[in-house]
């Protein structure tokens, strides 16, 4: 079980930091080369010493949701291998927070461009090279905001249930190639863009920051955070030889959470 990836070549976006990161590490941990990349050069600086202790990482600076860029990625992804198992559609920003009466219009756009059309870029490229491989999988990364509502979060909730609609589209076009395609759907996550997230909203409602994060936690039945690695644990599921028959299904992380309110 411990190497149950081992030969496995992932791709993931926004790798570097986050859920994409523990998630390479949950992947590298297990036997799989894992090629990573990200907008944010901090965060790709940060985990340069771990190329000096695994020669199946490799990470590139990328925006993805400009199409050119990831279009530069794949190329340099392709010098080290033309096939690979799986595809980790991880990118997303939280969007802005607010009535959609006041939002602006480029809040929305841009929402929509990182949170699904990158996936759209990102997926059309690793398609080929999972049908060179004779099948593998897909996973992209919504949110519980993709199958429930979201108050003043309209435009991220709006992303995330289209990157639903996405993933049941891809499972069914896809499995005749053994391509399995299937979405996991977050609950809430305790990192720095939670952190954000409930500055945002406490400022708005102006209340207390503290008074907004016990809320999220509530929203759980087993009243709790959701780790990044818990993520990461799911991905590395789904790709390997215990989830082949596993398709088309949005999989909760989220200790059974019932409301996003």
């Amino acid at each position: 079980m411990l190497l149950s990836l081992k030969n496995k070549k992932i791709i993931i976006s926004a790798g570097a930091s986050g859920i994409g990161w523990s998630t390479a590490r949950v992947c590298l941990s297990k036997g799989a080369t894992v090629y990573l990349c990200d907008i944010n050069n901090k965060s790709l600086n940060k985990i340069k010493k771990h190329h000096l202790t695994n020669k199946r990482l490799f990470s590139y600076e990328c925006d993805a949701s400009d199409e050119n860029e990831v279009s530069d990625f794949f190329n340099l992804v392709n010098k080290k291998t033309k096939k690979i198992d799986a595809l980790i559609n991880n990118v997303g920003i939280a969007g802005p927070t607010g009535t959609i009466d006041k939002l602006s219009s480029d809040d929305l756009e841009k929402t929509l461009k990182v949170n699904v059309i990158s996936h759209f870029y990102f997926s059309k490229l690793a398609i080929p090279m999972l049908k060179k491989n004779k099948g593998g999988s897909i996973i992209n990364i919504s949110s519980g905001a993709g199958i429930m509502g979201f108050p003043l979060r309209s435009p991220y909730a709006a992303s995330k249930w289209a990157v639903i609609g996405l993933t049941k589209t891809l499972a069914m076009e896809l499995g005749k190639f053994k391509i399995r395609v299937n979405a996991i759907c977050p609950g809430t996550i305790k990192g720095d863009r939670m952190v954000r997230v409930i500055r945002d909203k406490s400022k708005y409602l102006k209340v207390s920051k503290k008074k907004i994060e016990k809320e999220f936690v509530s929203m759980a039945s087993m009243n709790c955070w959701i780790y990044e690695e818990d993520i990461g644990k799911m991905c590395s599921f789904l790709i390997s030889s215990d989830g082949e028959r596993i398709s088309g299904q949005a999989i909760s992380v989220d200790g059974n959470a019932t409301r996003m309110d």
